[in-house]
């Protein structure tokens, strides 16, 4: 397995171009703080983007953790790459990064000052340092189970082959995740916010016309989770399950957008009904 370094300081901009880069030189599997990535999933390894100080970062980025090893090693093993390469801050940081794993030291270095200007470069430490925003190279569905409670948003860019190509230009989905609780510090809300998220919700449900009693929890296996049970009334003449559905995707949408938590479950029940004509207010559509 060859291995190639991509090199430059936290947040100018690595993790934006590495799809690209992996791309032109022919990497089929890139390391990126802790994880490995492979055909636009995480095959492997833990974010250190998820962890709560700079020196869990650090130390989930170079891999000291003995589960993280094993679990890269072994998807690896299944898919045998080629080439792989390796973002880091340093050369000294892509060293422990391979010695840690056991695989060979880079044949290649690629500094991001090859592959952006001063000005791109700025753009992005601006977007780390005043916005907290972090990128993923891989798409936000596959982001979502690995980064509950993080604000997460998808991007797409796109890149022209060659001048002389005749094929048209490729895209990648990347992600923008937003850390807020570990990038501002620790935010609490108060369960009234929670609330009047959860009624604006149902104001935007058609066929659901009030919340009877709502019960929130803090969970406590996920960070930053919520444990929702909701009962509500719902207008005859609709149907339950389509309602529902919409729903769920709505108060999920509502809060963990605004807040940054995410909901480990969510339990609505149908306490009762009322006739069309009887209801007072109509529902924003």
């Amino acid at each position: 397995m060859d291995v190639i370094a991509f090199i430059g300081p936290s947040g100018t901009g690595k993790s934006h171009r590495a799809l690209v880069v992996a791309h032109e030189h022919h990497a089929s599997c890139i390391i990126d703080d802790g994880i490995l990535i492979y055909n636009n999933r995480i095959v492997g390894g833990f974010s250190a983007k998820k962890e709560e100080n700079r020196i869990k970062a650090v130390r989930r980025a170079i891999f000291q953790d003995k589960k993280q090893v094993e679990s890269v090693r072994k998807a690896l093993d299944e898919i045998q790459p080629e080439r792989l390469m390796i973002l880091g801050t340093s050369e000294n940081m892509i060293g422990k990064i391979t010695k840690a794993l056991g695989i060979p030291g880079p044949s290649y270095y690629i500094h991001i000052e090859d592959v952006a200007s001063p000005k791109d470069i700025e753009k992005a430490q601006h977007a780390r340092l005043k916005e907290g925003k972090h990128i993923i190279p891989v798409p936000s569905v596959e982001l979502k189970p690995h980064f509950k409670g993080f604000l997460i948003d998808p991007i797409k860019s796109f890149w022209r082959r060659t001048r002389l190509s005749s094929k048209q230009d490729e895209g990648w989905e990347k992600s923008v995740i937003r850390p807020a609780f570990s990038y501002y510090g620790k935010l609490v809300f108060e369960d009234a916010v929670i609330q009047a998220l959860i009624k604006n919700s149902i104001e935007k449900s058609p066929g659901v016309t009030d919340v009877r009693s709502m019960d929130i929890k803090k969970s406590k296996e996920v960070t930053n989770g919520l444990i929702l049970q909701i009962d509500v009334t719902v207008m005859l003449g609709f149907v339950v399950k389509e309602i529902m559905d919409t729903l769920q995707k709505t108060i999920r949408q509502e809060i963990e957008y605004i807040t940054g938590m995410s909901i480990e479950r969510l339990a609505i029940k149908v306490g009762g009904t009322i006739e069309p004509s009887k209801v007072k207010y109509k529902h924003k559509e």
